[in-house]
């Protein structure tokens, strides 16, 4: 029973305060039982009996959160990939230190587009044209990218669909081993999560448009050493997992420090593939088949959280 109730004060109040930067996320506030008897924080009226009640039943007590420096995006190589300056060093480092993937010839993923032109026609499923390219996570405007997936719900996310929408969805096949750059790995490293390279790719991934011009490098940078593309984190990993951003044990954080920290971090990574170039056109991938995809059923999952505190 204990444990329940801790589940539901860190839902509701750690979960539920949950605050996401321009690059990553804390909580204002937080629990434990070192603060049992001690909490300082300031609820919405109707919350005050149920917090006494979860306090006791669970001898926690709840405080104002002060998050360590690196959980907002205080971490050194990312802070030199957001200056062009130093952007360079970093993205070799990047080249370096993440693994290459085969991707074996044969393997299946999907590409999915909202209203086609030509719905039936294959060239439809290659990278944008060139009036398209350069408004995405990895294309610039004369570098153009296939994306893709091997989970269909995170196409529809990734492409903003809509049940309104007139949605195709082809199943890509790979015509030779692919070299890939894996962009999902977790790196093993010494030092803090301040000085961690691992932290930093990790949140550029799960930052909105403002990091585009990082991650774009990178992608070109790995082109220009001979990859063929990369695998790298869905923006939407978390909202399809489930998985909560940048969880900490006190400040520690577990994608570093969790015994199966690997394990723990594939749990709540999507990868996506990223091709360069026109996959279909040079004949690196081809099109298995082509379906229309409907849309029956959308639900969501979501929690409460307070109002102030």
């Amino acid at each position: 029973m204990k444990e329940h109730i801790q589940g539901l004060a860190w839902r509701f109040f750690v979960s539920g305060t949950t605050i996401r930067c321009e690059y990553g996320a804390a909580p204002v506030i937080q629990c434990n039982e070192y603060h049992y008897g001690k909490s300082d924080i300031s609820p919405s009226p109707w919350l005050e009996n149920d917090i006494k009640l979860i306090e006791n039943a669970a001898k926690i007590g709840f405080f104002h959160y002060g998050p360590r420096l690196w959980m907002v995006g205080e971490v050194e190589p990312l802070k030199a990939l957001q200056d062009p300056v130093t952007r360079p060093q970093i993205i070799e480092r990047v080249l370096k230190e993440y693994p290459e993937r085969t991707v074996s010839k044969g393997t299946k993923f999907y590409r999915l587009r909202v209203s086609p032109q030509r719905r039936a026609d294959p060239a439809e499923y290659d990278s944008p044209p060139a009036a398209l390219a350069g408004k995405g996570r990895l294309d610039s405007s004369d570098f153009p990218v296939m994306y893709g997936s091997q989970d269909i719900d995170i196409c529809i996310h990734e492409c903003r669909a809509s049940t309104e929408d007139d949605i195709y969805v082809a199943t890509l096949k790979t015509q030779r081993d692919l070299r890939l750059l894996d962009l999902t790995q977790v790196l093993e490293e010494e030092g803090t999560e301040f000085e961690s390279l691992d932290i930093a790719v990790h949140m550029l991934f799960l930052a909105r448009s403002h990091s585009y011009e990082i991650s774009r490098a990178i992608a070109l940078a790995a082109k220009n050493v001979g990859f063929d593309g990369v695998i790298y984190p869905s923006f939407f990993s978390l909202i399809r997992t489930g998985g909560h951003p940048f969880e900490t044990s006190y400040g520690l954080s577990l994608r570093r420090f969790h015994p199966e920290r690997n394990k723990y971090a594939a749990e709540f990574t999507i990868q996506n593939f990223a091709l360069f170039g026109r996959p279909l056109e040079s004949g690196l991938v081809s099109v298995d088949c082509i379906n229309r995809l409907i849309l029956t059923q959308v639900g969501y999952l979501g929690h409460f959280g307070p109002v102030t505190y």
